[in-house]
């Protein structure tokens, strides 16, 4: 006959199917973490470069006009429809040349713009972080466009040059902003990724 199992085998038997049911459940949680890391890696690949920059005196303000060319691809628009918020920033930084020491700072700003993916109206939303103000687009490509161009951002006044050098700096850069819930806790260790450009630099006498 054969022989019936006892209750401490059937407990230990148990206790493997367990341990294995939680051992596949943390690689299937581990896989979907890493897929998606590798999702926003490649969103926030390509190319990122500030193609053509420069100011215009308006009245004593000086304005700066910039172009920058962000990367587009489909993975950037699978990580904004997961929920993923992107962050751009446009920082413009004038330094007046000094002879034999560092150059002085006279300006430092950070245009910063949040772009997401609103299901409901399944439009892409770009937000002025500081004004607040909104736009949205019917598609990636127009809202990247409007990202990419920024005419008439007054960075300084006259005043605030007083002769001599100035050396005018603009850099963009990208970097994940706010997740979704659900995803919060998988993706805790990209908390920290971004990337920026190279220094678009010109030096502007006065």
């Amino acid at each position: 006959m054969p022989r019936r199992s006892s209750a401490p085998e059937r407990s230990l038997a148990q206790s493997r199917t367990d341990g294995w049911s939680r051992l596949a459940i943390l690689a299937g949680a581990l896989l979907l973490a890493l897929s998606g890391t590798l999702a926003l890696a490649d969103a926030l690949d390509g190319a990122l470069e500030v193609s053509s920059a420069y100011v215009n005196f308006d009245q004593g303000v000086i304005q700066l006009y910039a172009r920058v060319q962000y990367p587009l691809n489909p993975a950037i628009s699978e990580a904004l429809q997961d929920g993923v918020t992107l962050t751009f920033d446009l920082e413009a930084k004038v330094d007046r040349e000094r002879h034999l020491w560092f150059n002085a700072n006279v300006v430092d700003l950070t245009l910063r713009r949040e772009l997401a993916y609103h299901v409901i109206t399944d439009r892409y939303v770009v937000r002025d972080v500081r004004s607040g103000e909104q736009k949205s687009f019917d598609t990636l490509k127009e809202a990247l466009a409007y990202l990419g161009k920024v005419d008439g951002w007054p960075i300084l006044v006259e005043p605030q040059l007083d002769g001599g050098h100035y050396i005018i700096s603009v850099r963009a850069g990208v970097r994940r902003g706010k997740l979704p819930a659900s995803l919060r806790a998988l993706l805790f260790w990209t908390d920290d990724w971004q990337r920026v450009s190279k220094w678009y630099s010109w030096s502007l006498p006065v």
